[in-house]
């Protein structure tokens, strides 16, 4: 007889997962260029900051660690270079500017916990789950958590910055295994990106749920996700963790 497979941790993205910022990031630039005496459009700082963090990302990957840089001085520079691209030419005007941001992003009340998200942790831990952060984000984030009131939920907080590899390098993944003494097959990671949240825990044996909207996913892309490990939301999730352990492992 099939044993029934039984999931005995969690582990989750944090990132627009659960949490996201307050307000839109152009607006946050552009409050903080306005009181610094520049005046620049919110949407042209949207996109520049795209483009910068995406340039910043590929030249130096996972904050730059391996090429000497520190994650707060890879954030200066991606601020210096999104005013760049927004027109602003004068980078000794906007490094006070950044100097701000980067203490901003820091704070708590910059974000946001996302609707369902307090209730579903609690809920997870009164099944006895445990629960664990698997994110990119970087060594910011226990202070962030902690001034939510989430912080009390996880065994444990793995960044990206600490550990030296971004999802979905499946060392990151194996680390938290180790960490928690699971088994990948007792597991489940939870968050937003296919390829960071849906694959890479997938390449190491556990399960995984991606919580987005199937309407935004890439049809390519919703077509090779069962629709069982979608999640509109995260109300979603324990009926889906029901569903997954009343499978049979292996099949």
């Amino acid at each position: 007889m099939a044993h029934r497979l039984q999931i005995r941790l969690l582990t989750w993205d944090v990132k627009d997962t659960l949490l996201k910022l307050r307000h839109p990031l152009g607006e946050e630039y552009a409050t903080k260029a306005r009181a610094h005496g520049l005046e620049v459009e919110p949407s042209a700082l949207e996109q520049g900051f795209r483009q910068a963090y995406r340039v910043q990302s590929h030249s130096f990957p996972n904050y730059g660690l391996s090429h000497g840089l520190t994650s707060r001085q890879w954030w200066l520079d991606v601020v210096l270079q999104t005013f760049h691209l927004a027109g602003v030419q004068d980078a000794q005007a906007v490094a006070p500017i950044a100097e701000q941001l980067y203490e901003d992003f820091s704070r708590p009340c910059t974000w946001q916990v996302l609707d369902g998200a307090e209730d579903t942790l609690r809920e997870c831990r009164s099944r006895g789950l445990r629960l664990a952060v698997i994110s990119n984000f970087d060594q910011r984030l226990e202070g962030i958590l902690g001034g939510l009131g989430l912080r009390e939920h996880f065994d444990f907080v793995l960044t990206s910055e600490a550990v030296g590899w971004p999802k979905p390098d499946p060392r990151i993944f194996q680390e938290a295994l180790r960490l928690a003494h699971m088994e990948p097959v007792v597991t489940a990671h939870v968050g937003d990106n296919y390829l960071c949240d849906y694959q890479g825990p997938r390449a190491v044996g556990m399960h995984s749920f991606l919580v987005v909207d199937p309407q935004a996913l890439d049809p390519v892309v919703r077509d090779s996700v069962p629709k069982e490990h979608i999640l509109p939301s995260l109300a979603h999730l324990l009926p889906a963790l029901d569903c997954l352990e009343g499978s049979t492992p292996g099949l």
